[in-house]
């Protein structure tokens, strides 16, 4: 990373925390909140690690009222805004905006096949029609569809979108995006592929989004200030650290069941309940032993 821009460091995608009865758990938001933000990472709710498409509009208010009073302007602050819904999208970043939130976040509806026209076109509008910043939001995994990196050049033309998070995990695509935004001091480039963090950062990217930040904010920070120091021999055992941490919930898992072990590893720290909203389903009680097992026994071994 050459230039400090403000959107950079450590964003971590927050998990929300629920009730067994479905409602967003207002304790635990504060307690993972503080969780990440004592590590002087940055909270960002409501993005696809936070299950942001099965939340009712009244319950994510409540999330992201609660995130921002706890992190009281220590660490910016990220919310998602997705909707099929383009007019609900807005209403959510002005909600989101009233309660304090520094920038929005938004990838594309995923319904209808987008032709780039259309992809440029829908990010200029909420662009336009939110009052704060917009990070564009690149994840084909789960919209089914890959911005195009001329379209998201041009976005990073706008006076209102301050730069993208690329979770595409395509190297060629991830040299192309360090190569056009390293130096764009009003743009900046979040990568969302954790395994690629400290590469990413030593060769241009402004900061990193690791879901496994939930767990281990720390480490990702100190990879993080190792990296921009230029310091290799510090940075990439903690790369491997956090990879093999990762592993834990996501290996042999597709995006729906890694979700749910992710909240079981929450619930292994003390951090959350292990609900999850429908259509996800939370582990077995046998399946959460087993997670809790895992992670207990790397995180000991990792400290000795």
């Amino acid at each position: 990373m050459t230039i400090k821009k403000k959107y950079s460091g450590v964003v971590v995608p927050m998990v929300s925390p629920f009730t067994d009865s479905g409602e967003v758990d207002k304790s635990a938001v504060a307690k993972i909140t503080e969780h990440l933000v004592a590590e002087q990472t940055s909270p960002f709710v409501l993005g696809t690690t936070g299950e942001a498409a099965s939340i009712p509009l009244d319950q994510k208010v409540k999330l992201v009222s609660e995130m921002v009073r706890v992190t009281n302007k220590r660490e910016l602050t990220y919310a998602g805004i997705d909707s099929t819904c383009f007019q609900t999208s807005v209403e959510m970043a002005r909600q989101f905006a009233d309660l304090g939130v520094d920038a929005v976040v938004a990838h594309l509806p995923e319904y209808y096949p987008l032709t780039p026209e259309h992809m440029l076109n829908y990010f200029e509008k909420l662009a336009d029609a939110s009052p704060v910043p917009l990070i564009v939001y690149n994840i084909p995994g789960t919209t089914g569809m890959s911005i195009p990196l001329d379209v998201l050049e041009t976005l990073s033309k706008h006076s209102n979108i301050a730069g993208l998070k690329d979770s595409e995990r395509d190297p060629e695509r991830l040299e192309k995006c360090l190569s056009l935004w390293k130096e764009n001091s009003e743009f900046s480039f979040l990568i969302g592929w954790a395994a690629q963090s400290t590469y990413a950062l030593f060769n241009g990217a402004d900061g990193i989004v690791p879901s496994t930040g939930n767990l281990v904010p720390g480490m990702y920070c100190d990879l993080y200030q190792a990296a921009i120091k230029g310091d290799q021999d510090q940075a990439e055992p903690l790369q491997q650290i956090t990879n093999d941490i990762s592993l834990v919930y996501q290996k042999d898992r597709i995006l729906s069941q890694s979700l749910a072990a992710l909240k079981a590893c929450m619930h292994s720290l003390g951090l959350c309940e292990n609900a999850v909203l429908p259509p996800l389903l939370a582990l077995s009680l046998s399946e959460t032993q087993n997670i809790e097992i895992a992670l207990k026994e790397l995180m000991n071994y990792r400290e000795e």
